[in-house]
Order: C-alpha cells, then sequence, then structure tokens
C-alpha cells in the first residue's frame, strides 16, 4: 500500500521536511517558512564540539514536537531501535507502523536523517528520500533485517496525528518564547556532549581554530543552519501586521538573513581559518541582535 499525496520537500533540514510533507498530506497547508518559524526550528541552533555531523540531530525534540502541535499536527514518538534489537522488537515496530499506514497516519524514522515512511510492500516499509540520492538514505527498509541501513542503526520511529491548529496569535508567541529560551538556556535544550543556543559560536570558533573547519561536520552544520536563518528571515518578512507591526520584525527578518548568508559564505571547507573565524563572529552578533528584537517583540 502507498500513501497517495504524502511526499518530502528536498529541504537541508530533514525534519522541517518530513513536519512540511505531513502537513500538506492532512491538508493543512503551511508556507515554508511558517513550518520552520512556528515549529521553532528557524530559531534552533546545536553543535558538537569538534563539529561532527550529528548536530543538526541531537538534541531535545520534546519542545518542538510541542510546538509542532500548534500547527495541527501530533508528533507520537514509537520507540528507538540499534544494531542489537531483537527480531521480536523490529517485528512490534514494523507492526506499529503498518497500523498507523492502514489507518491513514503519516508516519516518519530518523536514521542519520529525518524521512517519511510513505507505504509498504510484501518485502518492507518504503521511504521517502529527501534529496536525488542512489542508496542512502535508504528507499525502503527490508522487514527485519533493515540491511539497508548498514552496519550504524540508531533509528528512531514516530507517527503523526492530525489536530486541530492553534490560534496564531498563541502559535507566533510560543515560537518566540521558544527562540529565546533556546538561546539563553541552550543547555536546556541540547544533548549530552552538544551545545545550543548562544554558546554555539564560541564553541565553533574554538573548533575552527582547532582544525576541524574544514570537516564535512563543519560543512553540513553550516548549511543545514543556514536554512534555518533563511527560514528565520522569511517567517518574520512575511508576519502580518495583526502579529507584529513591521518596524519590529523587519530588523529581526535583517539579522537572520544576514546570519543565513554568513553561515553559507562560512560553509565553504577551504576557506581560510580567519575569514571562517570572522564570518562566525559576525553571525553570533546578528543573532544577539535578532534576539534582543524577539525580546521586544514579546514586551
Amino acid at each position: 500500500m502507498d500513501l497517495a499525496n504524502l511526499h518530502q520537500p528536498p529541504f537541508n533540514t530533514t525534519m522541517m521536511g518530513v513536519v512540511k510533507g505531513v502537513l500538506n498530506y492532512y491538508g493543512l497547508p503551511r508556507t515554508d517558512a511558517e513550518v520552520y518559524g512556528l515549529s521553532g526550528h528557524a530559531f534552533l541552533i546545536n553543535i558538537h564540539p569538534t563539529l561532527c555531523p550529528s548536530g543538526p540531530y541531537c538534541w531535545n525534540r520534546a519542545p518542538i514536537f510541542k510546538l509542532i502541535e500548534n500547527l495541527g499536527v501530533r508528533t507520537v514518538p514509537l520507540g528507538f531501535f540499534h544494531a542489537g534489537s531483537s527480531p521480536e522488537e523490529r517485528a512490534a515496530i514494523e507492526r506499529q507502523v503498518i497500523d498507523a499506514l492502514d489507518r491513514g497516519e503519516a508516519a516518519s524514522l530518523l536514521n542519520m536523517e529525518h524521512q517519511l515512511i510513505t507505504g509498504y510492500d510484501e518485502t518492507g516499509l518504503m521511504t521517502s528520500q529527501p534529496w536525488e540520492c542512489v542508496d542512502f538514505p535508504p528507499k525502503h527498509l527490508t522487514f527485519g533485517f533493515w540491511s539497508e541501513f548498514g552496519a550504524e542503526i540508531h533509528v528512531d520511529f514516530h507517527r503523526f496525528e492530525k489536530g486541530t491548529p492553534a490560534r496564531a496569535e498563541d502559535a507566533f508567541e510560543a515560537a518566540l518564547r521558544y527562540a529565546v529560551d533556546v538561546y539563553h538556556h541552550g543547555e536546556q535544550h541540547a544533548a549530552a556532549g552538544y551545545l545550543a543556543g548562544a554558546a554555539v559560536y564560541v564553541a565553533w570558533v574554538h573548533a575552527v581554530e582547532a582544525g576541524h573547519g574544514s570537516s564535512h561536520g563543519h560543512w553540513w552544520n553550516a548549511t543545514v543552519w543556514a536554512e534555518c536563518r533563511l527560514r528565520a528571515a522569511e517567517f518574520f518578512r512575511d508576519l502580518s501586521e495583526d502579529l507584529a507591526p513591521a518596524d519590529l520584525a523587519g530588523p529581526i527578518s535583517e539579522d537572520y538573513m544576514a546570519m543565513s548568508k554568513l553561515l553559507s559564505a562560512a560553509s565553504d571547507k577551504e576557506l581560510p581559518v580567519a575569514e571562517k573565524v570572522a564570518l562566525l563572529r559576525q553571525a553570533s552578533v546578528h543573532e544577539a541582535n535578532a534576539i534582543r528584537g524577539i525580546e521586544s517583540l514579546l514586551v
């Protein structure tokens, strides 16, 4: 069986690709900027001190799951599994996913990337590939074996229930409060061994100076967080006067757009260390300015 009209757009931030696909499938269309902004993901930034490419994935997702409910979708975690999970455990989660699909509910997995589960056949689950790719992330997951993941298996499964979107004002305020909280209290949002919020930039500069700025992880972190900041800029640019006056929202949008451009430029693996450091420090200033603007909006 195949869930018609369940598609994942090619966002670098694959969690947002899953959410956007689910919203479209449930008939709750939102602009890209609204998905990133009202979910709070537009304002998140999270890295590992060595710039491991896992930075965009390893953080406390519970607050953002709560914000996604304001868009009209409830995320239901189904469990975490690894290479040592037993055949019985794998069969049980496959049954839960199939039951959800049979009810017409969307489901997803996270193993390196977030992917929608679009259906199943007699051999396994069918999964969406977020970009043009050959084997990974896989487009199929064989029942029982999950061999398409290779030797590295650390997978979360989720299903999604359709709900009722929150009032625009309430969803907007909740997203802004998350932006401020994750910036000032990043330790409450980062996973163990990672950093989130304001602490990121100092650690990122140290990592670049320690030689990690030419790594795949540096490039990928900069790429994902630049996309998030671009969506934040669009989110504030497109706000109605009912939610925020243009004289307050406009400068915030400009700061996030500047951040996006700076992080995109810093993503270049070949860029000299001193230039990368300068770009990251400029981005840090714009981030602080944007948060002060958001705090003014909340007041």
